[in-house]
């Protein structure tokens, strides 16, 4: 499976895919009322299959709802009925039931088999008018599905999810393997005592969004001043998470293009967020393993993952000497069984590489190449 995205041309008869868009969100928050009615009076979860039949033909009477393909209201459906069993699943973790959402923030709608057609170049059908579409790449294999979103500035984007199985796996190897630790003052600390600084983009903006945050507040609500200040500010959030996501993925390629193995240590982010909240949002751990766990697979590169508990920063990694009792302020301590001086960061790393290369039964393994931060 592969996603492609594509924006679509500003144009005023966008405002029927706007419209589409608010109808979906009309649905969703009915069918939420109809879950909540239907446990209030039966204390049973509906069916997925019952509340489809009765949107089907409540539809038909609606004409506003009529906007938006039957497929997509089915789609509607099976979105709530994920979240719920979701909940149902995870309900002792904290994880919420789906609720109500304001019409104008919801954000899309799909189809899958009908409802649109690419009609050639940069041209797509959907419903019964053509848009017009930044064609940035060919879309290649067979189609599964169809997606139209808004964003907060209300621009509007086609996400394509095609089912490409032509497409060549790129092989290269290196025959090198290397242990990454994540840190707060370098993101990134290799096996080999090389690190990896982040910008740390959110804080680099943080007064212009501070700035952006304030003049929005003191406009009069519901003015058009008021809607240009909320658009300035969300730009000034979209340029942070574009900026951030951008050197993401040309680290990713650098370290895919390095190594062969990467090795990390699994993450707590719930209680690293916990601790310390924007800053560990600013990292963005998690956005980055995603990127580099996909760029690997296409790469036909493994990303290891060493468990959470394991003592990685209390563990010598030149005689395996382990420490009772290791505080996060010591960044560099003295090892009492072989005298060796450890870096707290780099000794993590070469334990988290050590131990990754035992997890897929690697015997001599040549030392890591310095990474190259970009």
């Amino acid at each position: 499976m592969k996603t492609l995205k594509f924006k679509l041309y500003e144009h005023k008869r966008n405002r029927h895919l706007k419209r589409m868009i608010n109808a979906a969100g009309v649905i969703y928050n009915h069918c939420i009322a109809l879950h909540k009615r239907y446990y209030r009076m039966w204390g049973k979860h509906l069916n997925c299959a019952k509340l489809q039949s009765h949107i089907a033909k409540f539809r038909k009477r609606n004409q506003f709802w009529q906007s938006i393909g039957s497929q997509a209201v089915q789609d509607i459906c099976q979105r709530i009925e994920k979240a719920y069993q979701l909940f149902f699943k995870h309900n002792k973790k904290g994880v919420r039931p789906p609720g109500f959402k304001k019409v104008k923030k919801y954000k899309s709608f799909t189809l899958k088999q009908a409802g649109y057609k690419f009609l050639g170049g940069n041209r797509v059908k959907v419903g019964n008018r053509v848009y017009q579409f930044w064609q940035s790449r060919e879309i290649e294999g067979k189609i599964k599905t169809l997606t139209i979103k808004r964003t907060a500035l209300g621009e509007l984007f086609m996400v394509v999810v095609v089912n490409n199985e032509l497409e060549p796996e790129i092989k290269s190897t290196t025959g090198k393997i290397a242990g990454f630790d994540f840190g707060l003052k370098t993101f990134l600390t290799c096996s080999d005592g090389t690190s990896i600084k982040s910008p740390q983009f959110l804080k680099q903006s943080l007064n212009a969004i501070k700035k952006a945050s304030s003049n929005h507040s003191k406009k009069v609500k519901w003015s058009n001043n008021r809607e240009r200040a909320r658009k300035n500010l969300v730009r000034k959030h979209e340029d942070v998470y574009n900026t951030r996501r951008d050197w993401f993925w040309k680290l990713a390629h650098k370290l895919t293009d390095n190594f062969d193995v990467l090795c990390f240590e699994t993450l707590n982010l719930k209680g690293m967020q916990r601790l310390w909240g924007r800053k560990i949002s600013d990292l963005a751990f998690g956005e980055f393993l995603q990127i580099l766990e996909w760029l690997a697979k296409k790469k036909n590169k493994q990303v290891i993952f060493v468990d959470k508990w394991y003592p990685s920063s209390k563990t010598c990694s030149h005689c395996g000497h382990i420490l009772e009792n290791l505080d996060l302020s010591i960044r560099q301590w003295r090892c009492p069984s072989c005298q060796s001086i450890n870096e707290r960061d780099e000794n993590a790393a070469r334990n988290i590489q050590m131990v990754g290369a035992s997890t897929i039964g690697l015997g001599d393994v040549r030392l890591a190449m310095p990474a190259i931060a970009v």
